[in-house]
């Protein structure tokens, strides 16, 4: 049997929905929340007027097996994350899902990470270890703002290229130029040109395109952190992801 803390804030009762839908004899789920809320056999509640501490506090202390952020706001979340865990910031990569099941783990997905080559070589390798634990492909594509024959159509898509073809020569990548349709048919990592793009590809496929958004594991962390978008429908997908990666259940 594994625990896990999810984060309610707004909309306490879409998270709780979702604890409910994903606990079992084998999962239970802890709610952190300001207020009471109506819990069940395998679904509990922590009341604190700072959640995001006490999840991340019972965390690092082995209390829960994996923590999802759910719908508690992520600037105060992650810099707590960032704090606790002692690192100047954090690495997110997202498994998302097509909505014709191609999966594929998305990186970066944060506006403020993967600005630098050696930020996104990171990633690949990173990415690479969660695509084979999930039995993805390890292949990876890096994306750019443009094809190559765009070169001199504007200095931001040309660095873009220069980019994204020196990380691929680094990693044995494939540069895929603007081409993530082709990518995700035989690719289980890609690497988006920055953290705005990415996190544009995550909402748009997510939230416009009938695609999973399974969560965005924190990979440069010793615990089992899920970061969720408040937006999202729900947060089974997340639950389920926090155990696989807890080691004791299968996504």
């Amino acid at each position: 049997m594994i625990t896990l803390g999810i984060g309610c804030g707004a909309d306490a009762e879409k998270v709780l929905a979702s604890a409910n839908t994903a606990a079992s004899e084998d999962l239970h789920i802890l709610c952190y929340t300001k207020v009471p809320l109506k819990g069940s056999a395998f679904v509990g509640t922590v009341i604190s007027n700072h959640p995001e501490v006490a999840l991340i506090d019972d965390l690092r202390a082995g209390k829960i097996d994996g923590a999802v952020r759910g719908t508690l706001p992520a600037n105060e979340t992650l810099r707590y994350l960032k704090t606790a865990y002692g690192v100047s910031h954090l690495e997110r990569i997202a498994l998302l899902e097509t909505a014709h099941g191609d999966r594929f783990f998305l990186a970066p997905v944060g506006v403020d990470e993967g600005w630098t080559v050696e930020e996104k070589v990171a990633l690949i390798a990173r990415g690479r270890d969660l695509a084979k634990s999930f039995g993805l492909s390890e292949k990876t594509a890096v994306l750019s703002g443009g094809r190559i024959g765009d070169i001199g159509r504007h200095p931001i898509v040309d660095r873009s290229i220069q980019d994204a073809i020196l990380v691929a020569e680094k990693t044995g990548a494939i540069h895929s130029e603007i081409l993530i349709e082709d990518a995700v048919k035989e690719c289980g990592v890609i690497i988006a040109p920055d953290g705005i793009s990415g996190n544009l590809i995550f909402r748009t496929l997510t939230f416009l395109g009938t695609g999973i958004g399974h969560g965005a594991p924190v990979t440069n962390i010793p615990g089992v952190f899920i970061d969720s978008s408040r937006a999202s429908f729900g947060y089974v997908p997340a639950l389920n992801l926090a155990a696989a990666l807890s080691g004791k259940n299968n996504l």
